[in-house]
């Protein structure tokens, strides 16, 4: 399946940074172990990588005695789109955003900040919810989930890198410095590479799902405008789980903006207004 082939494809690539980072911090043996790591990494995200993903954004469950509307919503959605009910969560989180997970849609969930609740109406809401629900259906979600666990895996390792640096006979100190920098940094471009194309798509199968592209086009403008002036604090302490949500979660003051893993909110919107809505999802 599609999903599944971009999956692999990026797991493979990671797993090559992981392994250079291996190779240069102990050689053939380091490129062995990290490769070691890498199979026990890949495995443990692509079971486990959505849960951490709801522990790290402090996601809670909610029921039909907490937010029955809000349920009522997913459902009638998710039944227009043809998928299983997902799981819905909620962040206390002033910024408004929401994003998706899930290895399937039999394993899927979607969550949504409180901020987006108390900023977005119902049709609006119905447009970013339809959105996470396209990711789902798409299996987007395993593989954006598996990109944000694998980038963060490199981003740490490229730090000891550096710290082990000292101890590395080929490449010494610098070696170490350019890797720190540069594999964390290919890994966020195959992150962005990614994300980028699928949030076009979402958009354009969310709009079908929810009947109109109003709502969508209109949270997204509301969404972009309050963001950036909001800071996540659980995205910003883990920075690879950015591409997972609708909009960038990142203030921007580490130059995130230098290497966005969104197409600007502009370009979405300029999709979504030539959008067919009678073509085919």
């Amino acid at each position: 399946m599609p999903g599944n082939l971009r999956t692999f494809i990026l797991m493979a690539a990671m797993t090559a940074l992981l392994m250079a980072l291996g190779g240069l911090i102990g050689g053939r043996g380091g490129a062995i172990m990290a490769l070691v790591f890498a199979g026990v990494g890949n495995i443990w995200a692509w079971w486990n990588s959505d849960k951490a993903m709801l522990r790290q954004q402090q996601a809670i469950p909610v029921t039909a005695e907490t937010a029955p509307d809000l349920l009522a919503l997913v459902a009638g959605l998710a039944d227009r789109a043809g998928l299983p009910m997902p799981a819905v969560y909620i962040m206390q989180q002033d910024q408004p955003n929401a994003f998706a997970t899930g290895r399937n849609p039999q394993n899927a969930a979607v969550a949504v900040t409180t901020g987006l609740l108390r900023l977005l109406n119902r049709e609006e809401l119905a447009g970013v919810i339809a959105h996470e629900l396209a990711h789902i259906r798409n299996r987007d979600t395993l593989t954006m989930t598996v990109a944000a666990t694998l980038a963060g895996a490199i981003a740490m390792l490229g730090n000891w890198a550096l710290f082990m640096g000292n101890r590395n006979e080929r490449g010494g100190l610098l070696g170490s410095l350019l890797m720190m920098i540069l594999a964390p940094l290919a890994a966020g471009m195959l992150q962005m590479a990614v994300s980028r194309a699928r949030e076009f798509h979402a958009d354009a199968q969310g709009a079908r799902i929810a009947g109109q592209t109003r709502g969508l086009s209109n949270a997204l403008r509301k969404i972009s405008a309050a963001a950036g002036r909001v800071v996540n604090e659980p995205a910003e302490r883990n920075p690879a789980s950015a591409a997972m949500f609708i909009i960038n979660p990142l203030s921007g003051l580490r130059m995130d903006s230098l290497f966005r893993t969104h197409p600007p909110t502009e370009a979405r919107l300029a999709a979504l207004d030539a959008l067919d809505l009678h073509g085919q999802p």
